[in-house]
């Protein structure tokens, strides 16, 4: 049975009865597989913490008309495969390092059918195939923002977008994100200020285009990143 917070989703981004019984079976997925990567199973709950916070991205242009997008470090799927079921038209990489996690993205993919959303079981950083591909790279919850940005910019094609959740803004954070963003030949954009669901606080996407190359010696061999951030 779908939720009321399921139907405004529905009403406030234009999701059709086959979309929202999509996003229903992720919700029953989250509840009831025993491998579910997070801790945030209740539906009603999760309606708000993954599914409205996933689409909130929706507001941005880029995001409603992207093709190849790529969810680095999709965990339980989120953001990419809630705007997978949204932008049916587009093709949606889940890159995920950890094996369970990616059985669980499997497993949730077929039984919601979503069968324009491909788990891609690899490191972001040594996913090759992936290079130059993408003209939307998403990121949640995954890590500090210049370690996303190196992950990400080789992924992107030239004018290419990437867009990261964050919290509440720090501007000292923000600084070397940018001084970052500058190596890898990403700039900032935007920086939304977003309201997924009602008494949300301090939720933003930040915006980043690929302006020029990203340079061959990025990204870092596995686990550079982290270790030692650029801009920092």
């Amino acid at each position: 049975m779908k939720s009321s917070g399921l139907t405004k989703l529905g009403e406030r981004w234009g999701l059709g009865d086959g979309q929202l019984a999509q996003l229903n079976t992720i919700l029953d997925a989250l509840k009831n597989d025993a491998y579910a990567p997070t801790t945030v199973i209740d539906a009603h709950e999760a309606v708000n913490v993954h599914l409205a916070d996933s689409l909130a991205a929706l507001e941005i242009a880029v995001v409603r008309e992207a093709h190849r997008i790529a969810d680095i470090g999709s965990g339980a799927g989120f953001p990419g495969l809630a705007l997978a079921v949204a932008l049916p038209s587009a093709e949606v990489n889940l890159v995920e390092s950890q094996r369970r996690k990616c059985e669980f993205l499997e497993r949730v993919c077929l039984a919601a059918a979503v069968e324009n959303a491909r788990v891609v079981p690899a490191r972001a950083e040594e996913w090759s195939d992936g290079s130059s591909h993408h003209d939307l790279v998403l990121a949640r919850a995954l890590a500090a923002q210049p370690v996303v940005l190196e992950y990400a910019a080789p992924l992107l094609k030239i004018g290419g977008t990437l867009v990261d959740w964050r919290g509440r803004q720090i501007p000292v954070q923000q600084d070397a994100a940018d001084r970052a963003a500058a190596m890898l030949g990403l700039r900032r954009t935007e920086v939304c200020r977003v309201v997924p669901f009602e008494g949300a606080r301090d939720h933003h996407l930040h915006v980043f285009e690929k302006v020029a190359e990203t340079p061959s010696r990025f990204p870092r061999r596995a686990g550079i990143a982290r270790k030692r951030p650029l801009g920092c």
